[in-house]
């Protein structure tokens, strides 16, 4: 939900000087990590760039959170609310201010978080942005009417996600391959659920008392400024917002025991999709499983992959061919997704697919080509902290699933053991056909 970025902080950001490396750790800077008695935790990365800070807010709660039937898409719900002002500093007030600090606003909602962030210049507005973010978090203010007049916006989102074949694939993956586990909806939650928000008032304070709360936020601070003058004002303007306590049970998702199919019938021409989901396993900067999937989803299919060169460059049966083998804190889905040129080639694509993870259960990747690889992967996350922002942005995602800045380096040092049998072993025990849910859309029952 994009609120505004001014002309200022663009010029800011490109103005920004970079961040160079230091030692062989891939996340090298320096941070503190301070919690207070309410249970708010502040990670603080005081940076040499001069002027730019960079001020993120990660909730961790998003639409994992959602596990009361009737009652998604309340996370994406106050992502838009959130926005909406205080008492003290009701919207126009808000934008007014951070505009006139040559500020920057967004926000965004996912699986396991939501994540609010003000990108600002000087020293000298740090207590500022500190005192409104406090503000906004803790005096959150809107009515009923205010609520009903939001939903419908929800709603219109919602019609924008599904007019979008790639988008509803997703959905109906999601929704086929989880039983009892709340991925089993998307961010944006189901669509009656959505159409009921403006009855839901009071469930929605409720859902504020439980995850807008300290002990369920980190706020996360990179940039040019004093840790100790930051901590200072954290204590003044956070200090008395009162902690939940309440402790999040996700319904646990059971082994799959038989394939699943689906299809879905597009209302008009568009090209034919296909996905394929595994169950896998959650983030973590320990157990090799999930890292050993990464490499592999990189070494069998990125652009250079064997795979991908036959199936988008020289037969032409692909527009797209991708894997997407998201980090989540619960068990998740290892997905691959390809656009494809004609119907008639659903099956064949899928069946390359297939061939491809049998073919990785029995031949271990290439030595040479798995060190490439994660060589790649070390320094295109490097690369993506070549601002102060890129700091913070980069880390803010691990932040939600660790809530410590160096998980990013427990995880890229668990890379480094990977090995081609561990790549194997991994193949072998999640790539098995009854632990698939294949879902195709194709353009329309006409076809």
């Amino acid at each position: 939900m994009t609120k505004f970025i001014s002309a200022a902080l663009v010029l800011f950001l490109l103005l920004s000087i970079p961040l160079h490396l230091k030692g062989s750790k891939v996340f090298p800077y320096d941070y503190q990590i301070e919690e207070l008695e309410n249970g708010l935790r502040v990670i603080s990365i005081p940076l040499g760039n001069p002027n730019i800070i960079s001020y993120y807010t990660i909730v961790r709660s998003g639409s994992r959170n959602e596990v009361e039937p009737g009652k998604s898409g309340f996370a994406h719900f106050f992502e838009h609310m959130m926005f909406k002002g205080t008492k003290k500093f009701p919207t126009q007030v808000y934008e007014e201010i951070l505009t006139g600090l040559g500020a920057g606003t967004n926000g965004y909602t996912s699986d396991d978080y939501t994540c609010y962030y003000v990108v600002f210049a000087g020293r000298e507005n740090l207590e500022k942005v500190v005192e409104l973010q406090a503000d906004i978090f803790i005096n959150l203010y809107y009515t009923e009417e205010m609520l009903k007049t939001e939903a419908p916006v929800i709603e219109g989102e919602y019609y924008r996600s599904v007019s979008n074949p790639g988008r509803k694939i997703y959905e109906i993956l999601r929704d086929t391959a989880f039983e009892k586990h709340s991925y089993k909806h998307t961010v944006i939650g189901y669509f009656d659920d959505i159409l009921d928000m403006p009855n839901q008032f009071e469930y929605s304070q409720l859902y504020r008392k439980r995850f807008y709360a300290p002990d369920n936020t980190i706020v996360l601070v990179a940039g040019d400024y004093d840790h100790d003058q930051l901590m200072e004002y954290i204590k003044k303007y956070y200090g008395d917002w009162e902690k939940s306590g309440y402790k999040l049970v996700t319904p646990e998702e059971p082994p799959q025991k038989k394939a699943k199919r689906a299809h879905f019938d597009w209302p008009t021409k568009t090209l034919p999709r296909l996905a394929i989901g595994f169950h896998g396993p959650a983030y973590s900067e320990e157990k090799m499983d999930k890292a050993a999937l990464n490499l592999l989803a990189e070494i069998a299919f990125s652009r250079s992959s064997p795979l991908y060169q036959k199936l988008v460059i020289e037969e032409q049966k692909c527009l797209s061919l991708y894997a997407s083998f998201g980090d989540r804190r619960d068990p998740y889905l290892l997905t691959f997704n390809s656009i494809i040129k004609k119907d008639e080639d659903l099956p064949y694509v899928e069946k390359a697919i297939s061939q491809e993870l049998e073919r990785l259960k029995k031949e271990p990747v290439a030595e040479e080509v798995l060190t490439d690889v994660k060589s790649n992967l070390k320094y295109s996350f490097a690369n993506s902290m070549g601002t102060t922002d890129g700091v913070a942005s980069s880390l803010a995602f691990y932040i939600n699933l660790a809530a410590d800045p160096e998980t990013v380096n427990r995880l890229f040092a668990l890379y480094e053991k990977v090995t081609p049998e561990d790549i194997q072993d991994m193949a072998k025990k999640y790539f098995k056909k009854t632990n698939s849910t294949v879902v195709t859309l194709a353009g329309g029952k006409s076809k």
